[in-house]
Protein backbone atom coordinates (compact mmCIF):
# COMPACT_ATOMS: atom_id res chain seq x y z
CA UNK A 1 0.00 0.00 0.00
CA UNK A 2 1.31 3.42 -0.96
CA UNK A 3 1.53 5.73 2.05
CA UNK A 4 -0.16 9.15 2.00
CA UNK A 5 2.35 12.00 2.47
CA UNK A 6 1.07 14.23 5.30
CA UNK A 7 2.01 17.14 7.52
CA UNK A 8 1.18 16.90 11.23
CA UNK A 9 -0.07 20.13 12.84
CA UNK A 10 -0.56 20.69 16.56
CA UNK A 11 -3.09 23.48 17.10
CA UNK A 12 -3.04 24.31 20.80
CA UNK A 13 -5.78 26.58 22.13
CA UNK A 14 -6.50 27.53 25.73
CA UNK A 15 -9.31 24.95 25.86
CA UNK A 16 -8.86 22.46 23.03
CA UNK A 17 -5.58 20.88 21.94
CA UNK A 18 -5.85 19.40 18.45
CA UNK A 19 -3.66 17.35 16.14
CA UNK A 20 -4.43 17.34 12.40
CA UNK A 21 -2.89 15.44 9.53
CA UNK A 22 -3.27 17.19 6.17
CA UNK A 23 -2.59 15.52 2.83
CA UNK A 24 -0.93 17.37 -0.06
CA UNK A 25 -4.31 18.89 -1.07
CA UNK A 26 -4.79 20.25 2.47
CA UNK A 27 -7.64 17.87 3.21
CA UNK A 28 -7.86 16.63 6.81
CA UNK A 29 -7.14 12.89 6.79
CA UNK A 30 -6.86 12.44 10.57
CA UNK A 31 -7.66 14.50 13.65
CA UNK A 32 -7.48 14.05 17.37
CA UNK A 33 -8.61 16.38 20.13
CA UNK A 34 -7.69 16.56 23.81
CA UNK A 35 -8.55 18.64 26.85
CA UNK A 36 -6.54 18.83 30.05
CA UNK A 37 -7.50 19.78 33.55
CA UNK A 38 -5.68 23.00 34.42
CA UNK A 39 -3.20 23.07 37.26
CA UNK A 40 -2.20 25.98 39.52
CA UNK A 41 0.99 28.00 39.94
CA UNK A 42 2.68 28.80 43.27
CA UNK A 43 0.18 31.61 43.89
CA UNK A 44 -2.81 29.31 43.40
CA UNK A 45 -3.65 30.85 39.98
CA UNK A 46 -4.91 28.47 37.30
CA UNK A 47 -2.49 27.73 34.46
CA UNK A 48 -1.80 25.29 31.63
CA UNK A 49 -0.74 21.78 32.66
CA UNK A 50 2.58 21.82 30.83
CA UNK A 51 3.51 18.23 31.63
CA UNK A 52 0.16 16.92 30.31
CA UNK A 53 0.69 18.94 27.13
CA UNK A 54 4.24 17.61 26.67
CA UNK A 55 3.18 13.99 27.14
CA UNK A 56 0.19 14.47 24.85
CA UNK A 57 2.44 15.69 22.01
CA UNK A 58 4.63 12.58 22.26
CA UNK A 59 1.69 10.18 22.72
CA UNK A 60 -0.19 11.65 19.75
CA UNK A 61 2.85 11.42 17.49
CA UNK A 62 3.49 7.86 18.59
CA UNK A 63 -0.08 6.97 17.56
CA UNK A 64 0.38 8.63 14.18
CA UNK A 65 3.71 6.93 13.47
CA UNK A 66 2.10 3.54 14.18
CA UNK A 67 -0.39 4.12 11.38
CA UNK A 68 0.90 2.43 8.27
CA UNK A 69 -1.23 4.50 5.85
CA UNK A 70 0.58 7.82 6.52
CA UNK A 71 4.06 9.09 5.85
CA UNK A 72 4.75 12.12 8.04
CA UNK A 73 6.83 14.58 6.02
CA UNK A 74 6.81 17.49 8.48
CA UNK A 75 5.45 18.66 11.85
CA UNK A 76 4.55 22.20 12.88
CA UNK A 77 2.87 23.95 15.81
CA UNK A 78 0.58 26.89 16.45
CA UNK A 79 -0.56 27.94 19.90
CA UNK A 80 -2.11 30.86 21.74
CA UNK A 81 0.33 33.67 22.42
CA UNK A 82 1.71 35.60 25.39
CA UNK A 83 2.93 32.42 27.10
CA UNK A 84 6.57 31.57 27.89
CA UNK A 85 8.15 28.28 28.91
CA UNK A 86 11.37 28.92 30.85
CA UNK A 87 13.90 26.11 30.42
CA UNK A 88 17.20 25.43 32.17
CA UNK A 89 20.55 24.21 30.78
CA UNK A 90 19.12 20.70 30.41
CA UNK A 91 15.97 21.88 28.64
CA UNK A 92 13.67 21.24 31.58
CA UNK A 93 10.92 23.76 32.50
CA UNK A 94 11.86 25.74 35.62
CA UNK A 95 8.39 26.91 36.65
CA UNK A 96 4.71 26.72 35.64
CA UNK A 97 3.41 28.10 32.34
CA UNK A 98 1.97 31.27 33.88
CA UNK A 99 -1.48 32.36 32.71
CA UNK A 100 -1.41 35.54 30.63
CA UNK A 101 -4.48 36.74 32.56
CA UNK A 102 -2.53 36.72 35.84
CA UNK A 103 -2.77 40.14 37.51
CA UNK A 104 0.38 42.24 37.14
CA UNK A 105 1.77 44.17 40.16
CA UNK A 106 1.03 47.88 39.77
CA UNK A 107 4.30 49.01 41.41
CA UNK A 108 6.40 46.90 39.08
CA UNK A 109 4.43 48.11 36.06
CA UNK A 110 4.98 51.73 37.12
CA UNK A 111 8.69 51.08 37.64
CA UNK A 112 8.98 49.60 34.14
CA UNK A 113 7.16 52.34 32.23
CA UNK A 114 8.78 55.14 34.27
CA UNK A 115 12.21 53.72 33.42
CA UNK A 116 11.53 53.34 29.69
CA UNK A 117 9.83 56.56 28.64
CA UNK A 118 6.27 56.30 29.90
CA UNK A 119 3.26 54.28 28.74
CA UNK A 120 2.36 56.38 25.67
CA UNK A 121 5.84 56.61 24.16
CA UNK A 122 6.71 52.99 24.93
CA UNK A 123 3.42 51.63 23.56
CA UNK A 124 3.94 53.48 20.28
CA UNK A 125 7.46 52.04 19.91
CA UNK A 126 6.41 48.46 20.64
CA UNK A 127 2.90 48.60 19.04
CA UNK A 128 1.66 47.09 22.30
CA UNK A 129 -1.16 48.55 24.40
CA UNK A 130 -0.51 48.31 28.15
CA UNK A 131 -1.88 44.83 28.91
CA UNK A 132 0.06 43.58 31.95
CA UNK A 133 0.88 39.86 31.76
CA UNK A 134 -0.60 39.73 28.25
CA UNK A 135 2.53 41.66 27.22
CA UNK A 136 4.65 38.51 27.56
CA UNK A 137 7.93 40.46 27.91
CA UNK A 138 6.53 41.84 31.16
CA UNK A 139 6.46 38.30 32.55
CA UNK A 140 10.25 38.09 32.13
CA UNK A 141 10.68 41.52 33.71
CA UNK A 142 8.58 40.35 36.66
CA UNK A 143 10.66 37.19 37.12
CA UNK A 144 13.87 39.23 37.14
CA UNK A 145 12.66 41.42 40.02
CA UNK A 146 10.42 39.01 41.97
CA UNK A 147 12.35 35.74 41.49
CA UNK A 148 15.96 36.75 40.67
CA UNK A 149 17.37 33.30 41.51
CA UNK A 150 14.99 31.63 39.09
CA UNK A 151 15.70 34.29 36.44
CA UNK A 152 19.43 33.47 36.67
CA UNK A 153 18.74 29.78 35.99
CA UNK A 154 16.80 30.49 32.77
CA UNK A 155 18.80 29.33 29.78
CA UNK A 156 16.02 30.18 27.31
CA UNK A 157 12.56 31.71 27.48
CA UNK A 158 10.59 30.09 24.64
CA UNK A 159 7.13 31.13 23.57
CA UNK A 160 4.82 28.11 23.70
CA UNK A 161 4.92 27.23 19.93
CA UNK A 162 8.72 27.25 20.00
CA UNK A 163 8.82 25.11 23.14
CA UNK A 164 6.68 22.46 21.45
CA UNK A 165 8.93 22.61 18.38
CA UNK A 166 11.96 22.22 20.67
CA UNK A 167 10.49 19.03 22.16
CA UNK A 168 10.66 17.37 18.73
CA UNK A 169 13.69 19.05 17.15
CA UNK A 170 15.93 19.65 20.18
CA UNK A 171 16.68 23.08 18.64
CA UNK A 172 15.81 26.40 20.31
CA UNK A 173 14.51 29.32 18.27
CA UNK A 174 12.41 32.45 18.64
CA UNK A 175 9.80 33.29 16.01
CA UNK A 176 8.81 36.78 14.90
CA UNK A 177 5.04 36.06 14.94
CA UNK A 178 5.29 35.38 18.69
CA UNK A 179 7.95 38.00 19.50
CA UNK A 180 6.13 40.71 17.49
CA UNK A 181 2.65 40.33 18.98
CA UNK A 182 1.85 42.71 21.88
CA UNK A 183 4.87 41.41 23.83
CA UNK A 184 6.62 44.74 24.62
CA UNK A 185 9.77 43.05 23.26
CA UNK A 186 9.96 44.35 19.69
CA UNK A 187 10.65 47.95 18.67
CA UNK A 188 8.54 48.41 15.53
CA UNK A 189 10.15 51.82 14.87
CA UNK A 190 13.61 50.22 14.59
CA UNK A 191 12.82 46.65 13.50
CA UNK A 192 14.75 45.06 16.36
CA UNK A 193 14.43 44.20 20.04
CA UNK A 194 13.57 47.19 22.20
CA UNK A 195 16.45 48.71 24.18
CA UNK A 196 15.03 47.51 27.53
CA UNK A 197 15.44 43.89 26.37
CA UNK A 198 19.20 44.42 26.15
CA UNK A 199 19.51 46.62 29.24
CA UNK A 200 17.67 44.19 31.54
CA UNK A 201 19.62 41.13 30.38
CA UNK A 202 16.54 39.62 28.75
CA UNK A 203 17.93 39.30 25.22
CA UNK A 204 20.46 36.68 26.26
CA UNK A 205 17.52 34.56 27.52
CA UNK A 206 15.84 34.66 24.10
CA UNK A 207 16.76 32.03 21.50
CA UNK A 208 18.00 33.16 18.07
CA UNK A 209 15.29 34.36 15.68
CA UNK A 210 14.47 31.94 12.86
CA UNK A 211 12.27 32.64 9.81
CA UNK A 212 8.68 31.52 10.46
CA UNK A 213 8.69 29.43 7.28
CA UNK A 214 11.90 27.54 8.13
CA UNK A 215 12.31 23.95 9.32
CA UNK A 216 14.95 21.93 11.19
CA UNK A 217 15.58 18.16 11.28
CA UNK A 218 13.92 15.97 13.93
CA UNK A 219 16.02 15.15 16.98
CA UNK A 220 15.32 11.43 16.79
CA UNK A 221 17.81 9.36 14.70
CA UNK A 222 16.41 7.50 11.72
CA UNK A 223 13.56 9.98 11.11
CA UNK A 224 13.49 12.12 7.98
CA UNK A 225 10.60 14.47 8.75
CA UNK A 226 11.16 18.23 9.08
CA UNK A 227 10.09 20.26 12.11
CA UNK A 228 8.76 23.84 11.82
CA UNK A 229 9.69 26.45 14.42
CA UNK A 230 6.03 27.13 15.30
CA UNK A 231 3.69 30.11 14.91
CA UNK A 232 1.44 32.37 16.97
CA UNK A 233 -2.13 31.27 16.18
CA UNK A 234 -3.50 34.69 15.11
CA UNK A 235 -0.69 35.10 12.59
CA UNK A 236 -1.14 31.52 11.35
CA UNK A 237 -4.85 32.09 10.62
CA UNK A 238 -3.96 34.96 8.29
CA UNK A 239 -1.58 32.87 6.11
CA UNK A 240 -4.21 31.19 3.87
CA UNK A 241 -5.53 34.64 2.93
CA UNK A 242 -2.05 36.02 2.23
CA UNK A 243 -1.31 32.99 0.05
CA UNK A 244 -4.61 33.19 -1.89
CA UNK A 245 -5.22 36.94 -2.23
CA UNK A 246 -2.70 39.55 -3.34
CA UNK A 247 -4.93 42.61 -3.70
CA UNK A 248 -5.22 44.62 -0.43
CA UNK A 249 -7.81 43.20 1.97
CA UNK A 250 -8.89 43.31 5.61
CA UNK A 251 -9.72 40.09 7.44
CA UNK A 252 -12.26 40.35 10.26
CA UNK A 253 -11.67 37.28 12.39
CA UNK A 254 -14.71 36.78 14.63
CA UNK A 255 -14.86 34.74 17.81
CA UNK A 256 -14.88 35.87 21.44
CA UNK A 257 -12.95 38.86 20.11
CA UNK A 258 -13.67 40.42 16.71
CA UNK A 259 -10.23 41.24 15.35
CA UNK A 260 -9.77 43.32 12.17
CA UNK A 261 -6.41 42.52 10.57
CA UNK A 262 -4.95 44.70 7.81
CA UNK A 263 -1.65 43.36 6.42
CA UNK A 264 -1.57 46.24 3.91
CA UNK A 265 -1.57 49.15 6.38
CA UNK A 266 1.98 50.33 7.10
CA UNK A 267 1.11 53.54 8.97
CA UNK A 268 2.54 53.64 12.53
CA UNK A 269 0.09 53.24 15.40
CA UNK A 270 -1.01 56.56 16.86
CA UNK A 271 -1.59 57.33 20.51
CA UNK A 272 -5.35 57.52 19.88
CA UNK A 273 -5.36 54.11 18.15
CA UNK A 274 -3.45 52.50 21.02
CA UNK A 275 -6.00 53.97 23.46
CA UNK A 276 -8.69 52.17 21.42
CA UNK A 277 -6.94 48.80 21.76
CA UNK A 278 -5.23 48.79 18.36
CA UNK A 279 -2.01 46.82 18.14
CA UNK A 280 0.31 45.21 15.62
CA UNK A 281 0.66 41.54 14.92
CA UNK A 282 3.55 40.28 12.86
CA UNK A 283 2.83 38.15 9.82
CA UNK A 284 4.98 35.14 9.03
CA UNK A 285 7.11 37.01 6.48
CA UNK A 286 8.06 39.53 9.17
CA UNK A 287 5.82 42.46 8.13
CA UNK A 288 3.61 44.27 10.66
CA UNK A 289 -0.15 43.68 10.51
CA UNK A 290 -2.21 46.53 11.92
CA UNK A 291 -5.07 45.19 14.01
CA UNK A 292 -8.04 46.48 16.01
CA UNK A 293 -10.40 44.50 18.18
CA UNK A 294 -13.48 44.60 20.37
CA UNK A 295 -15.22 42.01 22.55
CA UNK A 296 -17.96 41.28 19.98
CA UNK A 297 -18.44 37.53 20.41
CA UNK A 298 -18.59 37.81 24.17
CA UNK A 299 -21.12 40.67 23.90
CA UNK A 300 -23.24 38.54 21.53
CA UNK A 301 -23.29 35.70 24.04
CA UNK A 302 -24.44 38.00 26.86
CA UNK A 303 -27.12 39.91 24.92
CA UNK A 304 -28.60 36.82 23.29
CA UNK A 305 -29.15 35.40 26.80
CA UNK A 306 -30.85 38.67 27.78
CA UNK A 307 -33.16 38.66 24.73
CA UNK A 308 -33.99 34.95 25.13
CA UNK A 309 -34.84 35.39 28.83
CA UNK A 310 -37.01 38.48 28.23
CA UNK A 311 -39.03 36.92 25.39
CA UNK A 312 -39.03 33.43 26.91
CA UNK A 313 -37.23 31.83 23.97
CA UNK A 314 -34.35 29.42 23.54
CA UNK A 315 -30.98 31.12 22.95
CA UNK A 316 -30.28 28.55 20.19
CA UNK A 317 -33.01 30.19 18.09
CA UNK A 318 -30.73 33.15 17.29
CA UNK A 319 -28.16 31.05 15.45
CA UNK A 320 -30.16 31.36 12.22
CA UNK A 321 -32.44 34.42 12.22
CA UNK A 322 -32.97 35.53 8.58
CA UNK A 323 -32.13 39.11 7.63
CA UNK A 324 -35.16 41.41 7.31
CA UNK A 325 -34.20 44.74 5.68
CA UNK A 326 -37.62 46.27 6.49
CA UNK A 327 -37.06 45.78 10.23
CA UNK A 328 -33.61 47.39 9.94
CA UNK A 329 -34.94 50.41 8.00
CA UNK A 330 -37.67 50.95 10.58
CA UNK A 331 -35.25 50.65 13.50
CA UNK A 332 -32.84 53.12 11.91
CA UNK A 333 -35.62 55.67 11.32
CA UNK A 334 -36.82 55.35 14.92
CA UNK A 335 -33.29 55.61 16.25
CA UNK A 336 -32.62 58.80 14.31
CA UNK A 337 -35.70 60.45 15.84
CA UNK A 338 -34.70 59.48 19.38
CA UNK A 339 -30.92 59.85 19.34
CA UNK A 340 -30.31 63.13 17.50
CA UNK A 341 -30.02 65.06 20.75
CA UNK A 342 -28.14 62.40 22.69
CA UNK A 343 -24.34 62.25 22.37
CA UNK A 344 -23.08 58.86 21.24
CA UNK A 345 -20.88 56.94 23.67
CA UNK A 346 -17.56 55.46 22.64
CA UNK A 347 -18.88 52.76 20.34
CA UNK A 348 -15.89 50.50 20.93
CA UNK A 349 -16.36 50.18 24.68
CA UNK A 350 -19.89 48.80 24.65
CA UNK A 351 -22.74 48.50 22.21
CA UNK A 352 -25.73 50.73 22.80
CA UNK A 353 -27.91 47.65 23.07
CA UNK A 354 -26.87 46.98 26.66
CA UNK A 355 -28.77 50.17 27.64
CA UNK A 356 -31.84 49.51 25.50
CA UNK A 357 -35.18 48.65 27.08
CA UNK A 358 -36.26 45.26 25.69
CA UNK A 359 -39.93 46.02 26.36
CA UNK A 360 -39.77 48.66 23.61
CA UNK A 361 -39.46 45.93 20.95
CA UNK A 362 -42.49 44.24 19.41
CA UNK A 363 -40.76 40.85 19.19
CA UNK A 364 -37.55 39.03 19.96
CA UNK A 365 -36.66 39.03 16.24
CA UNK A 366 -36.93 42.84 16.17
CA UNK A 367 -34.80 43.08 19.33
CA UNK A 368 -32.19 40.75 17.83
CA UNK A 369 -32.04 42.84 14.62
CA UNK A 370 -31.46 45.94 16.77
CA UNK A 371 -28.71 44.20 18.69
CA UNK A 372 -26.86 43.11 15.53
CA UNK A 373 -27.28 46.62 14.13
CA UNK A 374 -25.66 48.03 17.28
CA UNK A 375 -22.96 45.36 17.15
CA UNK A 376 -22.11 46.05 13.48
CA UNK A 377 -21.93 49.77 14.34
CA UNK A 378 -19.23 48.78 16.84
CA UNK A 379 -17.59 46.55 14.24
CA UNK A 380 -17.40 49.39 11.71
CA UNK A 381 -15.95 51.77 14.32
CA UNK A 382 -13.28 49.15 15.11
CA UNK A 383 -12.50 48.19 11.49
CA UNK A 384 -12.24 51.84 10.44
CA UNK A 385 -9.21 52.16 12.72
CA UNK A 386 -7.19 49.80 10.50
CA UNK A 387 -8.75 50.77 7.16
CA UNK A 388 -7.43 54.33 7.32
CA UNK A 389 -4.25 54.82 5.31
CA UNK A 390 -4.68 51.83 2.99
CA UNK A 391 -6.48 51.15 -0.28
CA UNK A 392 -8.53 48.09 0.67
CA UNK A 393 -11.17 46.87 -1.77
CA UNK A 394 -12.19 43.62 -0.07
CA UNK A 395 -13.29 42.65 3.43
CA UNK A 396 -13.30 38.98 4.43
CA UNK A 397 -15.14 37.80 7.54
CA UNK A 398 -14.34 34.43 9.08
CA UNK A 399 -15.44 32.74 12.28
CA UNK A 400 -18.86 32.80 13.94
CA UNK A 401 -20.31 36.01 12.51
CA UNK A 402 -19.53 34.96 8.91
CA UNK A 403 -22.55 32.64 9.29
CA UNK A 404 -24.84 35.39 10.63
CA UNK A 405 -26.96 36.71 7.74
CA UNK A 406 -27.98 39.91 9.58
CA UNK A 407 -24.38 40.80 10.49
CA UNK A 408 -23.07 40.10 6.99
CA UNK A 409 -25.82 42.05 5.17
CA UNK A 410 -25.40 45.04 7.48
CA UNK A 411 -21.62 45.03 7.12
CA UNK A 412 -22.01 45.05 3.31
CA UNK A 413 -24.43 47.98 3.63
CA UNK A 414 -21.95 50.00 5.68
CA UNK A 415 -19.23 49.36 3.07
CA UNK A 416 -21.02 49.82 -0.29
CA UNK A 417 -17.74 50.74 -2.04
CA UNK A 418 -16.04 47.50 -0.96
CA UNK A 419 -16.62 43.82 -1.69
CA UNK A 420 -17.69 42.03 1.49
CA UNK A 421 -17.36 38.25 1.71
CA UNK A 422 -18.16 35.60 4.28
CA UNK A 423 -15.18 33.27 4.18
CA UNK A 424 -15.28 29.72 5.38
CA UNK A 425 -12.39 27.37 5.79
CA UNK A 426 -12.14 24.41 8.11
CA UNK A 427 -9.31 24.92 10.61
CA UNK A 428 -7.76 28.15 9.24
CA UNK A 429 -5.08 28.28 11.95
CA UNK A 430 -3.93 24.71 11.36
CA UNK A 431 -3.95 25.11 7.55
CA UNK A 432 -1.98 28.36 7.86
CA UNK A 433 0.59 26.58 10.03
CA UNK A 434 0.95 23.88 7.37
CA UNK A 435 1.11 26.43 4.52
CA UNK A 436 3.98 28.26 6.25
CA UNK A 437 6.25 25.28 5.60
CA UNK A 438 4.57 24.10 2.35
CA UNK A 439 7.78 24.01 0.29
CA UNK A 440 9.49 21.72 2.81
CA UNK A 441 6.98 18.87 2.62
CA UNK A 442 4.53 19.28 -0.26
CA UNK A 443 5.36 18.43 -3.90
CA UNK A 444 2.21 20.15 -5.23
CA UNK A 445 1.77 23.89 -5.96
CA UNK A 446 0.19 26.12 -3.30
CA UNK A 447 -3.59 25.56 -3.31
CA UNK A 448 -5.91 28.34 -4.47
CA UNK A 449 -9.25 26.77 -3.57
CA UNK A 450 -9.13 26.21 0.19
CA UNK A 451 -11.21 29.29 1.11
CA UNK A 452 -14.92 29.29 0.25
CA UNK A 453 -16.31 32.78 -0.30
CA UNK A 454 -19.89 34.03 -0.22
CA UNK A 455 -20.40 37.55 -1.58
CA UNK A 456 -22.84 39.90 0.14
CA UNK A 457 -24.32 42.61 -2.08
CA UNK A 458 -25.67 45.86 -0.65
CA UNK A 459 -29.40 45.42 -0.04
CA UNK A 460 -30.30 48.74 1.57
CA UNK A 461 -28.80 52.05 2.58
CA UNK A 462 -27.06 52.04 5.93
CA UNK A 463 -26.13 54.87 8.22
CA UNK A 464 -24.25 55.10 11.48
Amino acid sequence: MQKIPVVAIFDVGKTNKKLFLFDENYKIVYEKSARFIETVDEDGETCENLESLRLSVFDSLRDVFRRQEFEVKAINFSTYGASFVYIDEEGKPLCPLYNYLKAYPEELKKQFYDTYGGEEKFSKETASPVLGSLNSGMQLYRLKYEKPELFKKIKYALHLPQYLSYLISGEVYSDITSIGCHTNLWDFTKGEYHEWVKQEGVQEKLAPLAPSDSVVPAAFPGNSYAVGVGLHDSSAALIPYLVNFHEPFVLISTGTWCISLNPFNTTPLTEAELQKDCLCYMQYKGKPVKASRFFGGYEHEQQVKRIAAHFNQSAARYKSVPFDPEIISRLQREDELVSDAAPKKDQLQESRFAQRDLSSFASDVEAYHQFILDLVTQQVASTQLVLKGSDVKRIFVDGGFSKNAIYMNLLASFYPEKEVFAASMAQATAIGTALAIHRHWNRKPLPNDIIELKYYAVTHDANI
